[in-house]
């Protein structure tokens, strides 16, 4: 969407606080023990205590309030009483919801328990990615630049990227133009970044795989190639200068 009143601006700023809040507790609440099904229900909670509701379901009908990966799953992890997170887990939680006809996404990928191993490096590099990616944004910037961004940030610090998944426009609706702001360079996508307009930003940063594929569940995704996958993501407003990063309080950068 585009903002083109104070009101809009305000709608998208709550459904995005709500969002931001809710991937921040629920990052808070994840530790060993739990199953990704408890930390789906306690963010469930967070969100209708807030007045909003799970973009997924309503949208596609997803067997769950939020996504949540683990380990191995890029994307699209179904909340589970079966899966238990366990100390040096790599977790991904993506929190997306509709208040008063306005709608926000943003997640992140960190590692259960706050400890350093094989996968935090790869979780340092996709948050410094976004970071760099989103402060490369304003009004006028072609599209496929911000993709190249991450791509060869990704690359020069020995990663890969996945090239089916992207960022997206958001605001009125889940998804909407731009329907891809791919992680790699699109030589023939010729469309800009406009100012006013409110986009979500991702990074899908991968040890092995190029491209995500779908399971028999028909929801989770897991890498062509296998291996890990950090994804970060902001919804922000295009400017003439800096975005507004209004999931800003999600603390994915801290």
């Amino acid at each position: 969407m585009s903002i083109t009143s104070p009101e809009e601006l305000e709608g998208m700023q709550q459904i995005s606080q709500a969002v931001a809040h809710t991937l921040k507790c629920m990052r808070d609440y994840a530790r060993p023990g739990i199953t990704t099904k408890e930390l789906d229900d306690y963010g469930a909670s967070i969100l209708a205590s807030l007045g909003a509701k799970s973009a997924p379901k309503l949208t596609y009908g997803f067997p769950g309030w939020t996504c949540i990966s683990l380990n191995e799953e890029i994307a699209h992890g179904i909340p589970s009483a079966k899966k238990t997170l366990k100390t040096g887990d790599l977790i991904n939680v993506d929190v997306s919801a509709e208040l008063n006809g306005f709608w926000a996404d943003n997640g992140g990928s960190f590692v259960v328990g706050n400890v350093e191993n094989e996968y935090t490096s790869l979780v340092e590099t996709s948050k410094a990615i976004l970071r760099k990616a989103i402060y490369s944004i304003r009004d006028g910037v072609k599209i496929s630049e911000i993709g190249r961004i991450i791509e060869t940030e990704a690359k020069e610090a020995g990663y890969k990227v996945i090239r089916n998944l992207a960022g997206h426009g958001v605001g009125r609706s889940l998804h909407e133009d731009p329907q891809e702001i791919l992680n790699c360079y699109e030589r023939f996508n010729r469309q800009r970044f406009k100012k006013n307009s409110v986009v979500a930003i991702e990074t899908f940063i991968a040890t092995h795989s190029y491209y995500a594929e779908q399971q028999p569940d028909g929801w989770t995704l897991l890498g062509n190639r296998g291996g890990f996958v950090a994804q970060h993501e902001h919804t922000i407003v295009v400017t003439e200068n800096e975005p507004m990063i209004l999931t800003a309080d999600n603390g994915i950068w801290n």
